[in-house]
């Protein structure tokens, strides 16, 4: 990657135009023509032209008789931000191809959630490049893995150096790329660390400006109470310094019908001053291991083996069935809530045919194997609730998969939620879901060049067919492609073309820069000044910023500026595409031409992407340009 001689060497002056300047006639790899844009900053739709170059979007517009390789008309066809998921439990055998994300439009997977994963992330991120990636991958640093590690599976209090050793556990994930930190709190052995040890730990990450993201620890003392799961995410994110999600959000069993009030909790974090986000899919079941969220935690205590000799057990089996039983009813609604998706029953039948209770039959089925479950759990006005709420992202709680008896999410998730809950029950608009699927997810991450349909953003797209868009999978036949999906491009790569996997392998692993702030989206009139001295490797230069974006415009309009004291090298952006703020923080993307000196022409134009903040009193510009090394810089 070659170096951009900013300040060290040479000297640059740095331009932005007046967004509206069309750029000078250029030749584009291919261009999506006449389709309906829906951009995921939840802009209304628009019809517009939207060209690739390379791994970017390098124009959106009207680009009649514009130069391409390829013009693909999508006439009647949307054209979103491909869909970014958040919580993704991906095969990893299955990535090369992903087919089943593909065809419902995602190109971004997260992996690691529920506090699972290895500690261990550039080997994980050197094991899935190995074979290549359809999709981009990226990966939390999950609490429960380093837990695991430390404490083992037993109920056990840690030392303070056992503290400290988790401590820098999940720094060194976040050193390597981690976009947030996870926890499955409600998952066996992290259930049993209590949340001040949970905030010990995770508080690791104070100042590194990410999430926490929980499967919210739902326990009998609660009476199984999703409002007071709840709670806890957002205690530990405020106290730990990190923004809470709650991740798959639901309101379980006993409590359907409060999503009101449980959401309220979100609000009431926001009016505290502290942002708080959720992530949902659009069932009204899970999926997990059968014991999991049924057997008491102190029967798991000390991991499978020690669980099936309490089962040997009769004293401790008959309180461990009486306990499932209470699970079952106060979570799932009884054992009729519990559907085994490997042979295809109910749990009800398997009870008949045993002749034995819902705990006793889950009991003898775990002796024979550790299966997992479908859980019912919820009511349909709830789910809905969940997801109009503003700081609630779509996430399938899925991955890519070769799966066929599974959840149905795995193939149905993101059509469901297009042709179910926007085209069919209207509880979401066409740029409201999108958003959800899009800049929502990518903002609560920290991602800034991705989730939205600008210029300089990478080429992850999704188009579809708005009338015909929606899932086919089913709890007894879940394996069932959806339709609607007609193209999807992935860095700017075809990887679904006219409705069919090309097997093409573009996808990337993303790594978290300290910039990517998680935060979050810019839904109103925004703006981006600096002004003041650079510095860079001992280099100096003025930054001079004044961008601006509008609620409703598609691009922002302003200036950037970077001078030296001679003319050696230019940057000149030629547009601007989006424009991101939050407290102390912002970030606008777009395209730039770079002549270096001594060379007798600018190249091609580059897609850049500026971040300012405010990181530890002092203020920084990082600048990243297409194929130059990124550039951090302070300023005075």
């Amino acid at each position: 990657m070659r170096r951009l001689p900013l300040l060290s060497v040479g000297a640059l002056a740095l331009t932005v135009a007046v967004a509206g300047q069309a750029p000078p006639p250029e030749r584009y790899d291919l261009v999506l023509k006449g389709g309906t844009v829906v951009d995921g900053a939840g802009t209304a739709p628009y019809r517009a032209d939207v060209a690739v170059r390379g791994a970017r979007i390098a124009a959106v517009g009207d680009l009649a008789g514009a130069p391409a390789d390829r013009v693909i008309d999508v006439s009647g066809l949307y054209v979103a931000p491909g869909f970014i998921n958040i919580h993704s439990h991906a095969v990893p055998a299955a990535l090369p191809t992903a087919v089943n994300v593909l065809l419902q439009g995602v190109t971004t997977e997260i992996l690691n959630p529920d506090g699972g994963g290895t500690p261990d992330l550039a080997a994980q991120r050197a094991a899935l490049e190995r074979d290549g990636l359809a999709v981009n991958v990226g990966a939390y640093i999950g609490f429960n893995g380093i837990w695991s590690a430390v404490v083992g599976a037993s109920d056990r209090r840690p030392e303070a150096g056992e503290i400290e050793r988790m401590r820098a556990m999940l720094a060194a994930g976040l050193e390597a790329g981690a976009w947030g930190v996870s926890a499955g709190l409600d998952y066996k052995p992290a259930y049993f660390a209590t949340t001040e040890e949970v905030v010990s730990v995770v508080s690791a990450a104070r100042g590194w400006g990410t999430n926490f993201t929980n499967h919210d620890r739902l326990t009998p003392e609660a009476r199984y109470s999703s409002r007071e799961g709840v709670a806890e995410t957002l205690v530990i994110g405020r106290r730990a310094g990190l923004l809470p999600v709650v991740t798959h959000m639901k309101v379980q069993g006993h409590e359907q019908g409060t999503a009101p009030a449980v959401l309220g909790l979100l609000g009431n974090a926001r009016r505290a001053g502290a942002y708080a986000a959720a992530d949902v899919y659009p069932y009204l079941a899970g999926q997990s291991g059968l014991g999991a969220l049924i057997i008491p935690a102190w029967a798991q205590d000390g991991g499978r083996e020690a669980m099936l000799a309490r089962f040997r057990n009769p004293d401790e089996r008959r309180r461990i069935v009486a306990e499932a039983e209470e699970a079952m009813t106060l979570r799932f609604g009884g054992p009729g809530g519990v559907y085994l998706p490997a042979s295809g029953r109910e749990l009800t039948d398997v009870m008949a045919e045993m002749g034995v209770s819902g705990g006793e039959a889950v009991v003898r089925l775990l002796e024979a194997d550790n299966m997992s479950a479908i859980l019912r759990f919820g009511a349909e006005s709830d789910l809905e609730a969940i997801l109009r709420h503003p700081a609630a992202s779509v996430a399938c709680d899925c991955g890519a998969s070769t799966a066929t008896r599974t959840h149905p999410r795995y193939y149905g998730t993101y059509p469901r939620v297009l042709g179910r809950y926007v085209r069919e029950r209207g509880v979401l608009t066409w740029a409201g879901a999108i958003r959800k699927m899009t800049l929502l997810p990518a903002a609560t991450i920290g991602l800034v060049d991705r989730g939205a349909i600008a210029a300089g953003m990478f080429a992850d797209l999704a188009v579809f067919d708005p009338a015909t868009v929606i899932d086919r999978a089913t709890y007894d036949d879940p394996a069932r492609m959806p339709e609607g999906i007609r193209w999807v491009l992935v860095n700017g790569r075809l990887a679904v073309s006219a409705g069919e996997a090309t097997g093409a392998r573009a996808g990337r692993t993303l790594v978290r820069g300290r910039h990517m702030r998680s935060r979050p989206t810019s839904d109103g009139a925004r703006r981006m000044r600096v002004d003041g001295a650079v510095d860079d490797r001992g280099g100096r230069a003025r930054l001079t910023v004044d961008v601006r974006q509008g609620v409703g415009d598609r691009q922002a309009r302003g200036v950037v500026r970077l001078r030296t004291e001679d003319a050696g090298t230019t940057f000149e952006a030629t547009s601007l595409g989006l424009l991101q703020t939050a407290t102390g923080w912002a970030s606008v993307t777009g395209l730039a031409r770079v002549a270096f000196a001594g060379e007798a022409s600018a190249v091609a134009a580059r897609a850049f992407v500026l971040v300012i903040e405010d990181d530890g009193g002092r203020r920084t510009a990082t600048l990243e340009v297409e194929g130059i090394e990124p550039l951090r810089m302070i300023v005075r």
